[in-house]
C-alpha cells in the first residue's frame, strides 16, 4: 500500500472534493441569483426582464460571463500594477472562504452538507468578512484615479462603521446560545428561534448587512450619480466581474448568517420535519435574497452624510443598549 494513502489523507481528499463541489454550487448560485434579481425587478416594474437567451432567459448568466471574458482588460498608466490586479482576488477569495465553515444542515460524521464544523465558526466568518474591505479599498486606491479613490474611502468608512453595529447585534445571539459554534447556535433554537427574543438585534443585523454588502439603498460606495462607478470605475473585463461575483456571494453569506443565527438554520417551523433540513435552510436564504431585491426596487439611495449619521447616532447606540439588556436578562435568569 502506498504510504501517502492513509485515513488522514483520505479525509483530505474528501474535504478537497467537498470544497470543489461547494465552489461550483456557490458560483452557479451567484449566477442565477443575479438572473433572479433581474427577473424579480422586471416583475416589480412591470417589464419582462431577460428573456432572449435560452428558455425564459436561463442562459443569460452564461452570456454575461462570456461577454466579460471577451472584453478588453485595461490597466490605467497611473495604477499600481500589482495591487490593481490583486484587489479583485482579495474580495473574491475572502467571500468564498467563508463557506468552509457554514453548515447547511446538521453536521454529522460523513455529512455532505458542511465542509467543517468549527467551534468558533461565527468569529471566523466575521474575521474573513472584515478582510474583504481591503479588496475594495485597495482596488480604488491602486487605480490611481480620483473617483475610485473616493469610492474606496467611502467603502472603508462605511464598512467599518456598520461592522461595529453588526457585531453588537450578533453578540446578543451568542450570549443567548452560550456558544460561538454555528451548529450549536442552531441547536439552541430548537424550541424558539432567536429572532423573537433578539428582534431588535435582528432588525439591526438586516440593516447593517445591506450596508456591508454595498446594496441599495446603501450603495454609496459605487454611486453612479456621484462617483461614476466608485471604486471599480477603472476596472474592466474579468477583473470587474470578480468584484461583481464577490458582491453577490457576500449577499448569500449574510443571508446564510441571518438564517443560522436568527431563523433556526435547518430546523423546521412548527415541527414540520417531513421536509429535509437543507430545504428549509435554502428557503430561508431565498427569502432574504428576495428581501434584498425588494429593497433595491423600493427605496432611493441615501445621502452619504445621513448614511454615516444613521450608523453612528442610531444603530450603534441601539445595538449597544440591546446587548446590555440581553446580558442583564441572561445574568438575572442564570
Amino acid at each position: 500500500m502506498n504510504q501517502w494513502w492513509t485515513p488522514a489523507a483520505s479525509l483530505w481528499w474528501v474535504i478537497l472534493i467537498k470544497s470543489a463541489v461547494l465552489l461550483l454550487i456557490v458560483i452557479t448560485t451567484f449566477a442565477y441569483a443575479m438572473l433572479a434579481e433581474r427577473k424579480v425587478m422586471g416583475w416589480m416594474q412591470m417589464r419582462p426582464g431577460p428573456n432572449r437567451v435560452g428558455p425564459w432567459g436561463l442562459l443569460q448568466p452564461a452570456v454575461d460571463a462570456v461577454k466579460l471574458i471577451l472584453k478588453e482588460d485595461l490597466t490605467p498608466k497611473t495604477a499600481d500594477p500589482l495591487i490593481y490586479r490583486l484587489a479583485p482576488f482579495i474580495s473574491l477569495v475572502t467571500a468564498l472562504s467563508v463557506y468552509a465553515v457554514i453548515p447547511f444542515a446538521e453536521p454529522q460524521p460523513g455529512s455532505i452538507w458542511a465542509i467543517s464544523d468549527v467551534n468558533a465558526g461565527i468569529l471566523f466568518i466575521l474575521a474573513l468578512t472584515s478582510i474583504g474591505v481591503y479588496g475594495i479599498s485597495l482596488g480604488g486606491w491602486a487605480s490611481g484615479s480620483k473617483y475610485p479613490l473616493l469610492g474606496s474611502v467611502r467603502a472603508t468608512a462605511q464598512m467599518i462603521s456598520y461592522e461595529l453595529s453588526m457585531s453588537m447585534s450578533l453578540i446578543g445571539v451568542l450570549i443567548l446560545a452560550g456558544t460561538t459554534s454555528l451548529a450549536g447556535i442552531v441547536n439552541g433554537q430548537a424550541k424558539l428561534w432567536y429572532f423573537i427574543p433578539q428582534f431588535v438585534g435582528f432588525i439591526i443585523y438586516i440593516i447593517t448587512a445591506i450596508a456591508e454588502t454595498n446594496r441599495a439603498p446603501f450603495d454609496l460606495v459605487e454611486a453612479d450619480a456621484e462617483l461614476v462607478g466608485g471604486f471599480n470605475t477603472e476596472y474592466s473585463g474579468l477583473r470587474f466581474g470578480l468584484f461583481f461575483i464577490a458582491e453577490y456571494i457576500n449577499m448569500l453569506t449574510v443571508s446564510c448568517i441571518a438564517t443560522l443565527l436568527f431563523l433556526g438554520g435547518w430546523t423546521a417551523p412548527f415541527g414540520w420535519t417531513v421536509v429535509p433540513g437543507i430545504v428549509w435552510f435554502l428557503i430561508k436564504v431565498g427569502f432574504f435574497m428576495f428581501f434584498y431585491i425588494w429593497l433595491r426596487s423600493t427605496f432611493p439611495r441615501l445621502r452619504y452624510d445621513r448614511l454615516m449619521a444613521f450608523g453612528w447616532k442610531v444603530l450603534l447606540p441601539v445595538a449597544t443598549l440591546n446587548l446590555i439588556v440581553t446580558a442583564v436578562v441572561v445574568a438575572v435568569r442564570g
